[in-house]
């Protein structure tokens, strides 16, 4: 990457920050308008629509950054080939930073943006996430079992299910606020469940 190129993606880097900020902080996407994303970016409006084209373009690179940066984080995490408890901490601990961060209308959003604007990009998009997450969860899993702290006679469908189903519940706007400081009793109660018996 040449030095424009770099400063051009540091450009877009900077609006969709500064539009990730607006909209986890904000009442909805439909409110939000291209001159309050540009002041926030510190960008002009016209820079926006050349990096982007369109405010429906720019909602969708936002929705793909923050996907991105969740899964870059827990790449990262993984990579440190961590014991299976500390990583399991560590990967629990990354998804409720990053649901801490915004509100549930961001959520919401994002939800109506892949089902109702039919958009087939952000709907592979959420998909390849999604196939993403569970490899690095089979990954792990794998590694507990090598460890001895999974119970080899749970199936890898077994234990995908059930850690989607207890990230679905902490999810809630409700109940994710008042989980975080037990994140580590989270974790333990989650990896005792799994444990072979003694």
């Amino acid at each position: 990457m040449n030095g424009y190129e770099k400063r051009t993606q540091d450009k877009k880097n900077q609006v969709l920050e500064a539009t990730l900020d607006l909209m986890s902080n904000y009442t909805g996407i439909e409110n939000l308008t291209m001159d309050e994303i540009a002041k926030n970016a510190k960008v002009g409006k016209t820079s926006i629509f050349k990096y982007f084209g369109s405010k429906e373009n720019l909602i969708h690179e936002v929705f793909k950054y923050f996907l991105d940066k969740i899964g870059k984080t827990a790449r990262e995490i993984m990579s440190e080939n961590k014991p299976f408890e500390e990583t399991l901490i560590a990967m629990t601990q990354n998804k409720i930073h990053h649901l801490e961060k915004t509100n549930k209308q961001f959520y919401l959003d994002l939800m109506d943006f892949v089902t109702t604007k039919g958009d087939d990009g952000l709907s592979l998009m959420m998909q390849q996430y999604i196939k993403e997450s569970y490899n690095i969860l089979l990954d792990l899993f794998h590694r507990g079992r090598k460890e001895g702290k999974v119970d080899l006679k749970y199936s890898d469908e077994f234990l995908l299910t059930y850690f989607q189903a207890l990230v679905e519940g902490i999810s809630s706007p409700h109940v994710y606020a008042r989980i975080l400081p037990y994140t580590a009793q989270w974790t333990e109660v989650f990896i005792k469940g799994i444990a072979p018996s003694k």
